[in-house]
């Protein structure tokens, strides 16, 4: 079991695709990691496919996996968002959106062929990226006097704070990430030094 402060996700953009009795199913997966850039996503493939049929997709956002969203596009209830889906929640991604095209063929294919090639397209297009598993930084400030810098920088680099900014002035701030799981650690050893005053970003 993954430790609670990784995630899962993909590397790049990928391609895939599936036909089934004339209708040409194409998938794309996109790293993304808020909403707004999924609306330029989607916005960019209605452009270039805008003479498709249908554009379902799915995704899912957040290191706790806890924004998702499904859309079918003018296909049947449950047919082609949530076999997509399907296939994020399998993987255990998040920061993720895959958009499965579909041109008709001129043959329905009922529902349970619906699903299996939305399912099957979204599947192509994941098995051609490469599934990542990232860590979970967090971001905090401390602020302390110049007198007990070497004391604060000690415990930094033991712990192995990567330090994004500082200021050095008789009162300094410095502010760093730190691997979730080891938040509680560093703070509770820079808390322990007179003087210093620690928050999360």
């Amino acid at each position: 079991m993954l430790p609670d402060d990784t995630y899962k996700t993909i590397s790049a953009v990928s391609k895939g695709s599936y036909k089934e009795k004339g209708s040409r199913f194409l998938a794309f997966v996109f790293p993304v990691k808020s909403e707004e850039e999924i609306k330029e996503k989607l916005a960019m493939l209605r452009k270039e496919y805008h003479d498709a049929r249908h554009h379902c997709y799915a995704y899912r956002l957040g290191f706790d996996k806890s924004v998702f969203r499904i859309n079918d596009d003018g296909e049947p209830s449950g047919t082609a968002g949530r076999p997509i889906y399907g296939q994020i929640v399998s993987h255990d991604l998040t920061l993720i959106l895959i958009v499965v095209i579909r041109y008709f063929g001129g043959i329905k294919l009922g529902i349970p062929g619906l699903i299996n090639a939305y399912k099957a397209a979204a599947k192509d297009a994941l098995d051609k990226t490469s599934i990542i598993t990232k860590l979970i930084f967090e971001e905090y400030q401390v602020r302390f006097d110049y007198t007990i810098m070497n004391s604060v920088m000690k415990v930094l680099k033991e712990e192995e704070a990567v330090i994004i900014r500082q200021e050095f002035e008789n009162s300094c701030k410095l502010d760093f990430s730190i691997r979730k799981n080891s938040g509680n650690r560093i703070l509770a050893r820079l808390q322990k030094i007179s003087g210093v005053s620690v928050t999360l970003q």
